[in-house]
C-alpha cells in the first residue's frame, strides 16, 4: 500500500482520499495577480468543498531562450507567497532548482516541487526531503514512469516519506509531448500518490522558437482521462489573462475556465466511486 501524504496538516493525498488541485500562475508576475488568483481559488475550493494548493514559480531557471521573464527571484518570490499563505486559506508551493535554496523556501511553503528537467539530481532530491516537508517531484520528460521509484527513494532516503509524482508528459519528437496513461496507475499502485499536471502536458516545449507554446484546448480531455485512471490530484497552470501572461500563457487555463473543468473531473471521480462500489 502507498503511503498518504499530509499537506499543511490540512489534508491528505492518496488512497481513500479525495482528489485535490494544485493551480496558480506558471510564474510570479507581481503581488497583486498572486493575490488575485489566490482569491479566487480560495472561494473556488470553499465552495466546491476541495482541497486546493496555490502553485507559483518564482524563479523559472529552465526557460528557452535567455531573454525570457524567470520571475522575481528567491526574496521577492517568497515574500509574496507567504502574503499568499497570510490573507488566504491556502497551503503554496513553488519549485526549487539548487539544494541552496531548500531551507529558506521550505520556512515558507508547505509543498517543495522539483522540476522534471531536475528530478535526477541527487542533491536536490536529498535537501529538498532534507526539510521535511512534502516534496512533489514532476516526472521528467524523458523518463519511464517506474523510474520515478529512484527519485523517490532518493528522498525517502532523509527519512521524509511525503512524496509525490507529477506526470507531465513525455518527448515525443521534437517540440511535442504525449502522455502514456499507463503511467498513472503504475506509479499509483506501486510509488506513491500521483498527480497529473494537466497543463503542461500540452506544452509543446521550445515550439515558438525563443519560449514554449502550447495547446490548450487539450487541457480538459487530458485531466478527464487522468481523472478517470484515478490520479490523487491535477495540476494547473491558470491565469487572469492567458494571452498577456509572462510564461506559458499558451498552456494555461483563464480563470473562467477553471470551475467547468474542476466540476467535470469531480462528477468523473463520483462516477467512478459509484462504479467501483457496484463491483465490490
Amino acid at each position: 500500500m502507498i503511503r498518504k501524504v499530509s499537506i499543511a496538516g490540512r489534508f491528505e493525498a492518496g488512497p481513500g482520499c479525495p482528489p485535490f488541485f494544485i493551480a496558480g500562475p506558471c510564474v510570479l508576475e507581481s503581488e497583486e495577480m498572486a493575490i488575485e488568483v489566490a482569491a479566487f481559488l480560495e472561494e473556488l475550493a470553499g465552495r466546491l468543498r476541495i482541497n486546493v494548493v496555490f502553485k507559483g514559480s518564482f524563479d523559472k531557471a529552465n526557460r528557452s531562450s535567455a531573454a525570457s521573464y524567470r520571475g522575481p527571484g528567491e526574496a521577492e518570490g517568497l515574500r509574496i507567497l507567504a502574503k499568499v499563505k497570510e490573507r488566504h486559506r491556502l497551503p503554496v508551493t513553488t519549485d526549487i532548482h539548487d539544494p541552496g535554496q531548500a531551507e529558506a523556501v521550505a520556512r515558507v511553503v508547505d509543498l517543495l516541487q522539483v522540476p522534471a528537467f531536475l528530478c535526477r539530481q541527487t542533491d536536490l532530491l536529498l535537501a529538498a526531503g532534507g526539510t521535511g516537508v512534502p516534496v512533489n517531484i514532476k516526472k521528467g520528460q524523458f523518463m519511464a514512469p517506474w523510474d520515478m521509484r529512484n527519485a523517490v527513494e532518493k528522498v525517502r532516503s532523509t527519512g521524509n516519506d511525503s512524496v509525490l509524482v507529477t506526470e507531465r508528459g513525455t518527448t515525443f519528437g521534437y517540440n511535442n509531448l504525449v502522455v502514456d496513461y499507463r503511467g498513472l496507475p503504475l506509479i499509483r499502485e506501486s510509488i506513491c500518490p500521483v498527480v497529473f499536471d494537466a497543463t503542461h502536458s500540452v506544452q509543446l516545449p521550445g515550439g515558438a522558437g525563443t519560449a514554449s507554446s502550447g495547446e490548450r484546448k487539450y487541457v480538459g480531455p487530458l485531466a478527464r482521462a487522468a481523472m478517470a485512471a484515478g490520479v490523487d490530484g491535477v495540476f494547473l497552470e491558470i491565469h487572469p489573462d492567458p494571452g498577456r501572461a509572462l510564461s506559458d500563457g499558451p498552456n494555461s487555463l483563464s480563470l473562467g475556465e477553471v470551475e467547468p473543468l474542476l466540476r467535470s473531473l469531480l462528477a468523473l471521480r463520483a462516477a467512478a466511486g459509484e462504479e467501483a462500489r457496484r463491483g465490490e
